[in-house]
């Protein structure tokens, strides 16, 4: 078999969870079948589409680059433009699988094109994502155009969630509930854990050295861009009601927005006048450097009004965190409350931005569930275990694999 993974990320152009999925999916899945991955290259690159050699065990890439007549235009429109080169190319693939809206459009023109079933990851959806328009003006209707539009044609749905799936049939009631399969994220069980040799350990330490990290402090970590759905304002307000010993590390970058960016800035400033231990990270931290901050800290946060898995959990978990995260999207599937970490309430605005109905109430149970945790640094400890120990058991990427590989034979059997 053939597949053709369809995707805007790829490393080394990886900025969220989507990129992370597709280059570990694609790693596990190459070792079974033919895998293509065609991606977006980074502006720099121009219009790339030598593929990588051919190596066995290994997918293929074919990296595309926005047509210069489009260059400098609408980003929605140069998204479509690779999207037609990428379409165009994916010829001979038994199955076409499209990894967010950037690709989404590939993915459905392709498979109309060639003849082959389509089958889309749901990472997320522009419905629930309205700042988007922030960002992307006109093109916002664009991008839900092409994503409503692959969805209500797909061969198949892989949600990375429960919470997703109900979503999904939420916002696109046409789509049929047989074809939306439910398949969590995974993660990469070897690379992310915690430093245990002397090495691993005298490297971690002078990276937290290195950050400013102070490893003898309790420790709360956030990971993740700046954007509205990530929820890092609220985060900020209810570090101010945690004990003054206790340090933040906010890994925080690549904003959606100057405006978000001058609105975070801002109360990151505010909240270092006010406190000391704030620690804030805005460089993308390369994989060893990030595990030697997350074994450092006492507990990873995860604020996001709309989060439809959450891969920074797993990340933080498999490295021996517990995670307290807002009972949102997929979240609650992740966190097993009270034994791995804890889950935040939150009542949300049903408008599609997430808002908390009371903001107030949202941001004090934060803060009291990251105090509960940080007041007992043993029980901590055990929820840390524990949280390994449930990555390990529900979230590889080779039981992901086999999920997927399901999903696959059954679309392909429906086409027969």
């Amino acid at each position: 078999m053939r597949v053709d993974l369809l995707t805007r990320e790829y490393p080394p152009n990886v900025y969220g969870g989507a990129g992370v999925h597709v280059a570990e999916l694609s790693r596990v899945l190459a070792r079974r079948m033919d895998v293509r991955v065609r991606a977006f290259g980074s502006a720099a690159d121009g219009p790339l589409r030598e593929p990588s050699a051919a190596v066995p065990g290994e997918p293929v890439v074919t990296t595309y680059g926005v047509p210069a007549e489009l260059a400098g235009g609408d980003a929605a429109l140069a998204t479509f433009g690779v999207d037609l080169q990428i379409a165009n190319d994916v010829a001979g693939a038994d199955v076409v699988h499209s990894h967010t809206w950037y690709a989404n459009l590939a993915g459905h023109l392709g498979g109309l094109l060639h003849g082959a079933p389509h089958v889309l990851s749901a990472h997320s959806l522009e419905p629930l994502r309205p700042w988007k328009a922030e960002q992307l003006g006109g093109g916002y209707r664009l991008s839900g155009w092409a994503e409503r539009t692959a969805y209500e044609a797909a061969d198949g749905i892989i949600a990375v969630s429960g919470g997703m799936r109900a979503d999904i049939l939420r916002c696109y009631p046409d789509v049929d509930p047989a074809k939306v399969h439910v398949v969590h994220n995974g993660i990469d069980l070897d690379g992310w854990k915690a430093p245990a040799t002397d090495d691993e350990l005298a490297a971690a330490r002078a990276t937290v050295t290195r950050l400013g990290i102070d490893a003898a402090r309790p420790t709360v970590v956030f990971v993740g861009r700046i954007t509205r759905q990530k929820g890092l304002p609220y985060l900020l307000r209810a570090v101010e009601r945690l004990a003054p010993e206790v340090q933040v590390v906010l890994c925080a970058g690549a904003p959606d927005t100057p405006e978000i960016a001058a609105e975070v800035s801002g109360a990151v400033a505010e909240l270092a006048r006010r406190r000391t231990g704030v620690v804030w990270i805005e460089e993308m931290l390369p994989r060893p450097e990030l595990v030697a901050v997350l074994a450092a800290s006492t507990v990873f946060v995860c604020p996001s009004v709309y989060e439809p898995l959450g891969i920074v959990n797993l990340e933080a978990m498999a490295v021996g965190l517990p995670v307290v995260g807002s009972a949102t999207g997929g979240i609650p599937e992740v966190i097993d409350d009270g034994v791995t970490g804890s889950l935040v309430p939150i009542e949300q605005v049903q408008d599609g931005t997430g808002t908390p109905v009371d903001p107030e109430r949202f941001v004090t149970d934060l803060a009291d569930a990251l105090t509960r945790v940080l007041s007992d640094p043993a029980h901590a400890a055990e929820q840390g275990v524990a949280a390994r120990r449930r990555v390990e058991e529900h979230f590889s990427w080779d039981a992901i694999a086999d999920r997927t590989l399901a999903v696959y034979e059954q679309v392909l059997t429906g086409r027969a």
